[in-house]
């Protein structure tokens, strides 16, 4: 979700809910203590120079229990920081405490906001030495046991 794809949903909400991957909700007194500007300069396994922009949100858990972060409050702070930061319209990256802080990615199902998990790729395959994956074909038997014919939709 990019950051032009959030701003019309919070509008349209009364409240705001975080499910995580594995379908539990963040707690409901959860606070957004950052909204900033990410930017990853590297180069890959390739030798590629790359860049990329994300806008990052941090929830936090915290023993606030009255706390209730409204939408119209999130759409606040996201307009301060568009004027501060000089925010791009770029992807949504969310932090959150388990285990360690983990990074999703997010998204809206109409009703809540998904915390989708990432994944790491090669962005050099074809100089790493890593085979493309191959399609995975579907084969089907012929109902005759004999061979396919044309517009026999067997093929």
């Amino acid at each position: 979700m990019k950051l032009s794809e959030i701003k019309p949903i919070l509008k349209a909400q009364e409240t705001l809910s975080f499910q995580l991957p594995d379908g539990t909700l963040v707690p409901e007194h959860f606070h957004v203590t950052e909204v900033g500007k990410v930017i990853r300069h590297y180069i890959d396994c390739g030798g590629t120079e790359r860049k990329e922009e994300a806008i990052n949100f941090q929830l936090w858990d915290a023993d606030d229990y009255n706390h209730r972060l409204h939408p119209e409050k999130l759409l606040h702070i996201i307009e301060l920081s568009e004027k501060v930061l000089g925010l791009s319209d770029a992807p949504i990256e969310v932090e959150f405490q388990g285990e360690t802080i983990q990074r999703f990615g997010l998204a809206y199902n109409g009703e809540r906001f998904l915390l989708t998990s990432k994944q790491t790729d090669c962005l050099a395959k074809e100089k790493c030495g890593v085979p493309e994956k191959k399609p995975v074909l579907k084969m089907v038997s012929t109902p005759s046991g004999g061979s396919c014919t044309p517009g026999g939709g067997c093929c």
